[in-house]
């Protein structure tokens, strides 16, 4: 009891579950993180910077992927990341919780859904031990046994401040290594980020002259967001392990002076309640409501 923790993400399989680590949470009063790390890529939180300070205006829409090809083949393994009884859902709660993050951290709270979940490959050869090896080799010769979680997800987005957006994740799309994408559209300008192309943001504003506007690349470095911690000059490289560092950084941080972290079990709960609303709205075919969490109740209710 009373040891800080940091948790991969998603928080849970379910929103129910998710509430509960986060009221034992504020009931032990330990700093809590959550694994989203992607928000910690300099590019990433530089958008978050330029968004802040209005650089493009008004944010009407958001367009989010992530893509991925290690599960394509339909003779690789079936691991727990296959099985709902474990992993609670598939692509879902496994790269679509991300890009879930970068939505409510670059726009706003995710206020209703329209959704589409589709499994591709019912079965897969199994493994001993629930192997795990995101697709890497082939188990000739095993039985074969069931999936029984998304292989894709899309959704339409209605934000609460009027924003609108998209969502698209999957593991089934050939040539697609870690494709995490997002672009924004704002009354004065629009982002790109690419995570394969992970230094670079792409910004466009609109009081460029005419003669001169389009797409621009901002490279990252000292000058940027966790910049202190960068090499010296600009594009010398940040890889995935640096985005883990920033992050385990950022919670020791909270830890001895008592700064907020972000994102912590509240965050990952809210992301578990607009996952169930995800799968609400493919059953029922509709738009579904996704349910706003009130801090000062839940920890109220904890203690």
């Amino acid at each position: 009891m009373g040891k800080h923790i940091i948790c991969e993400k998603p928080l849970a399989r379910t929103g129910e579950e998710a509430r509960g680590m986060y009221e034992a949470g504020c009931a032990a009063g330990i700093v809590n993180m959550v694994a989203f790390n992607y928000r910690r890529t300099p590019a990433v939180a530089l958008a978050k910077r330029y968004i802040d300070e209005g650089a493009i205006g008004q944010v009407l829409n958001f367009r989010g992927t992530y893509l991925q090809d290690w599960s394509a083949d339909p003779e690789s393994p079936l691991s727990w990341r296959f099985q709902k009884s474990i992993a609670g859902s598939g692509a879902l709660g496994d790269i679509g919780t991300h890009v879930l993050d970068l939505a409510r951290y670059l726009v706003g709270e995710v206020a209703s859904v329209n959704s589409m979940l589709r499994t591709y490959i019912p079965k897969r050869p199994t493994g001993a031990g629930g192997l795990d090896r995101l697709g890497a080799g082939r188990l000739a010769g095993t039985p074969w046994g069931i999936v029984d979680v998304d292989d894709e997800v899309s959704t339409l987005l209605r934000f609460g401040n009027g924003a609108v957006g998209s969502i698209e994740a999957t593991r089934n799309a050939y040539g697609r290594n870690n494709f995490l994408t997002f672009e924004l559209h704002g009354t004065e300008g629009s982002i790109v980020f690419n995570y394969e192309r992970r230094d670079e943001l792409q910004v466009c504003f609109a009081d460029d002259p005419d003669d001169r506007r389009g797409f621009r690349t901002v490279h990252t470095g000292p000058a940027h967001p966790y910049g202190d911690a960068l090499w010296p000059i600009p594009a010398l490289g940040i890889g995935y392990g640096d985005t883990k560092i920033i992050e385990a950084n950022d919670l020791f941080r909270a830890i001895v002076d008592g700064t907020p972290v972000s994102p912590d079990f509240g965050d990952g709960y809210q992301v578990a309640l607009i996952s169930d609303a995800i799968v609400a709205s493919a059953e029922s075919d509709a738009w579904v409501d996704v349910p706003m969490l009130d801090r000062s109740r839940a920890a109220a209710h904890a203690r």
